[in-house]
């Protein structure tokens, strides 16, 4: 009789460890049962702002693979809608709910693939029935706010809540609708992914498009008008609103692990080794936001929820599920963002992650353009680079910059993944053409600056 799989979980970690399964493993060999409580399968949660904003036109456009694919060339059992509740590890079986038809199914399995992703962050005062106030980490999360964006009366006002990545996205991509928009955050900054003297150009050029930011500025709780969100409550008096937005980031989605005695970490996500299996779980696999890695920095445990670590854990554990051999190398946080044309990128460490985890640094900001600086569009941009002392090793980066600055970052990232110095990075050998780049690359300029820095403070 062939083993069966079962995945919980249909999105990016999820089906890239059941379509790697299946191509080294036939269905003769091996039965695959996914469960996904929502109506999509393996889409970009990451494009759900520029789809609210219009900018891309439809909503499929954002769908990778959709169900019938993966039952047709995947020959995967996808069921939509279904909501795993319980794991059984003795008996080796799942109960999955049906959230449309009803009643409960229970489905035994010989591998366990557990791919849940994190769920919003979400204080009590924003467990309301009111209608208006939406997360946004699923497609369907997306649709309902699209829905309400389009419906009467039109929102005219919108408040969006926390000053991550989405929250930012969001705020532009609410801009775009033609709405007012606020930005509470109750940190000092908005993007504290990045360093406060970075996100204060982030901070600016929100301020450009016209929005309007508050920060170091909790919320308390919200009011409703007839069933609808009407204000936003702070301590310094109600903001109105037609709309609200929760971006106050996530955390691993593991109840249903920590039910079923699955280990967590001490940053609450999945404890699972370099192959992804779940420590100490005979034939149970874990990956993406649900999991917590390695910071191959610090070497420390981290919970750093994004695609493209959930795609390629994914991948690592269905090539492993399959026979094959794969590990997961750890992370080093590598990020970009857009807030209208400005491009942000960040890799490794903050100031307060150097610091925190024990280390001497310097930090040094240096500015340049993107392009040769008399070629026609050439713009500021903005390369921070922290190093060790007195080594010279790289620990983090960030550019902020208005055009070819995020993809800069790469550069950056590789230096780091590879343990690189500030000294070896000033003989790079970038690509050079007045389009693209001056004579000396902001990176290049930017390790410079390290190097000299260090030099100053005696190594």
């Amino acid at each position: 009789m062939a083993q069966r799989l079962i995945v919980i979980g249909g999105d990016a970690a999820g089906m890239a460890a059941a379509s790697q399964a299946r191509r080294r493993r036939d269905r003769g060999d091996l039965e695959i049962v996914a469960f996904e409580r929502g109506h999509f399968t393996s889409y970009s949660a990451c494009g759900i702002p520029y789809w609210i904003s219009g900018l891309v036109p439809e909503r499929d456009q954002l769908i990778a693979r959709d169900p019938e694919t993966f039952r047709e060339k995947f020959d995967i059992d996808v069921r939509l809608r279904h909501e795993v509740t319980a794991i059984d590890l003795d008996r080796r079986e799942v109960l999955a709910r049906d959230l449309d038809g009803g009643g409960e199914v229970r489905e035994r399995f010989d591998t366990l693939m557990y791919a849940t992703g994190a769920v919003p962050k979400k204080p009590g005062w924003a467990d309301t029935a009111a209608g208006g106030v939406f997360g946004m980490q699923t497609l369907d999360d997306g649709a309902a706010l699209r829905d309400w964006l389009d419906s009467e009366p039109r929102p005219r006002r919108a408040v969006v809540i926390g000053g991550g990545y989405i929250g930012v996205e969001m705020a532009e991509a609410l801009i775009q609708r033609g709405l007012a928009v606020t930005l509470v955050e109750q940190a000092e900054q908005p993007m504290a992914t990045v360093d406060p003297d970075m996100a204060e150009l982030v901070t600016d050029a929100m301020r450009g498009i016209g929005v309007t930011i508050r920060t170091g500025l909790g919320v308390t709780g919200l009011e409703e008008t007839d069933g609808r969100v009407s204000a936003v409550v702070t301590a310094e008096g109600p903001i109105p609103a037609d709309v609200v937005v929760l971006g106050l980031g996530v955390r691993p989605n593991t109840a249903l692990a920590e039910a079923a005695g699955l280990p967590l970490g001490t940053t609450g996500g999945i404890r699972v080794d370099r192959r992804m299996r779940v420590q100490g779980v005979p034939d149970v696999w874990a990956a993406g936001d649900c999991v917590e890695t390695v910071h191959r920095v610090t070497g420390l445990p981290v919970h750093v929820p994004l695609g493209t670590h959930a795609n390629k854990q994914g991948r690592v554990a269905g090539i492993n599920i399959g026979g094959g051999y794969a590990t997961f190398a750890g992370v080093i946080g590598t990020a970009v963002t857009k807030v209208c044309e400005l491009e942000v990128g960040r890799t490794g460490l903050r100031e307060k992650d150097a610091a925190a985890a024990g280390f001497e640094f310097v930090s040094v900001i240096a500015e340049s353009t993107n392009r040769a600086g008399y070629y026609p569009g050439a713009r500021t941009m903005t390369v921070k680079l922290i190093a060790e002392k007195p080594s010279g090793r790289l620990l983090g980066a960030q550019i902020v910059g208005w055009s070819e600055a995020a993809k800069r970052i790469d550069t950056l990232a590789v230096a780091l993944w590879n343990g690189m110095t500030v000294d070896d990075m000033t003989a790079l050998d970038l690509g050079y053409a007045p389009p693209y780049a001056p004579v000396w690359d902001p990176v290049l300029i930017a390790a410079r600056k390290a190097v000299d820095a260090l030099a100053a403070v005696g190594r």
